[in-house]
């Protein structure tokens, strides 16, 4: 099926009930339009994500290194990686579990609404606490509490765009989800940077500002009511067959996974060690006084490649072309730093690379809700798809620690740039888009 051919736009049709589509449609079916319109939906999906994502930028890679490192210097590397690992398991089950909840949902205000705020509360909650834990073991109990209820905000919310969005304007809707987590990512480096010598301030003003923007988004997008859905039956054992993807019965669903899952991993294996990396690898002296420009210069290159190529993808009708060639500009990223060790060379590489992966996030989201099989179970299998964003993220840390502590930081570089290529390669695979 092309992505112009789905029912809802054929002549003629008659509009879609929430009730009939979360019954009968796939991805590739258009859903009921907006109460409040799709344009609203797409411009708030900016700070919704923003939201979420600038915890991500901020704490794994500035505040909670620094907090450990505070602690325990010498260990500092060791202990972060233990503590990355318990989070990324954490982070492995939290959104399909809070998917499978989400889809089941019968309230007044939809299936998504509740949970997003009650995980963005609970993660706000965790953040604080973060604050106040000053021992490793503490950190080790509470950073994987903020993984998993922010995970169970930004399942259903990454559901609302197959809920809501048009198959004609889900690249444009993803380049605005992606530049609220690029924004995110980025400006949480550059603000976390800021409070580097006050890291308990720092925690609590991420926790405010991500339990507010959540909120606004539900309250000003308000979802149809799904009290008169029917839930499909919980069974544990089908959940537990959810993180097992068959290849042969779901190949584009397993292609999606798989590729999503190497090109994430390639770009924060070497990224989540920027504040290590510029310490221990390029030798700058105070690289919290750098990571600002830094962050400035990957939204440089990241925002306005997001603006054009989710629209032209939406144009031309493809979406694979854009994920190819953003690997391969960012594996030629990668390159810069590993053969030319420098301050300068990781500041080209972070524009580059910026320019790779916001052509990929323009396109990423909306050619991963193509291969989804039903509405009834959106969020549990986004949840499951983005296990191959979300754990990059969190075993990052675990992953390359390992890598460093055996080859040295340089080793992080070709391991980048190998599994940029292949996350690529996997994408050419998937029948559903183009």
């Amino acid at each position: 099926m092309t992505m112009s051919s789905n029912r809802s736009t054929a002549p003629g049709a008659a509009p879609i009930t929430e009730t009939t589509f979360i019954a009968t449609a796939t991805g590739e079916d258009d859903p009921p339009t907006p109460i409040k319109g799709l344009r609203r939906l797409l411009w708030w999906s900016i700070p919704a994500n923003l939201g979420i994502f600038i915890v991500w930028g901020s704490v794994p890679s500035i505040l909670l290194p620094q907090q450990v490192q505070l602690i325990d210097k010498a260990q500092g590397l060791a202990n972060l990686t233990i503590i990355a690992t318990i989070g990324a398991f954490a982070a492995l089950v939290a959104q399909p579990i809070a998917g499978q909840i989400s889809d089941r949902t019968r309230s007044r205000f939809g299936r998504r609404a509740p949970w997003i705020i009650l995980g963005g509360l609970a993660g706000a909650l965790s953040l604080v606490g973060l604050a106040f834990s000053h021992s490793i073991w503490a950190i080790a109990i509470v950073w994987p509490l903020v993984q998993i209820s922010f995970n169970f905000a930004q399942g259903p919310l990454s559901a609302v765009m197959p809920d809501r969005v048009p198959l004609r304007r889900r690249g444009t809707f993803s380049a605005l989800v992606g530049v609220g987590t690029m924004i995110g990512a980025l400006g949480g480096q550059i603000i976390g940077a800021v409070f580097f010598n006050s890291i308990s301030v720092g925690y609590i003003f991420f926790a405010v500002f991500s339990v507010v923007m959540l909120t606004l988004f539900c309250i000003f997008n308000p979802d149809y009511s799904s009290e008169n859905i029917t839930p499909e039956p919980f069974k544990f054992a089908d959940f537990i067959k959810t993180f097992w993807v068959n290849p042969v019965k779901h190949p584009d669903f397993f292609w999606a996974f798989t590729g999503r899952l190497l090109l994430y991993t390639g770009y924060f294996a070497v990224t989540q060690f920027q504040l290590y990396i510029l310490q221990h690898y390029l030798h700058v002296k105070a690289p919290q006084s750098v990571i600002p420009l830094l962050g400035i210069i990957g939204i440089v290159g990241m925002v306005p490649m997001m603006i054009v190529s989710g629209p032209i993808s939406d144009k031309v009708g493809r979406r694979k072309p854009f994920v190819f060639a953003a690997s391969i500009i960012m594996a030629a990223a990668l390159v810069l730093p590993w053969a030319w060790p420098t301050l300068t060379s990781w500041m080209i590489m972070t524009f580059v690379l910026g320019l790779g992966f916001g052509m990929f996030g323009a396109v990423d989201q909306a050619l991963m809700t193509q291969v989804l099989p039903s509405a009834k179970s959106f969020a549990k299998d986004l949840g499951v798809v983005n296990i191959a964003a979300t754990l990059p993220q969190t075993v990052a840390p675990a992953v390359g620690g390992a890598i460093a502590l055996t080859f040295g930081y340089a080793g992080l570089f070709p391991v980048g740039i190998v599994l940029s290529v292949l996350g690529a390669f996997c994408v050419w695979f998937i029948k559903a888009s183009k």
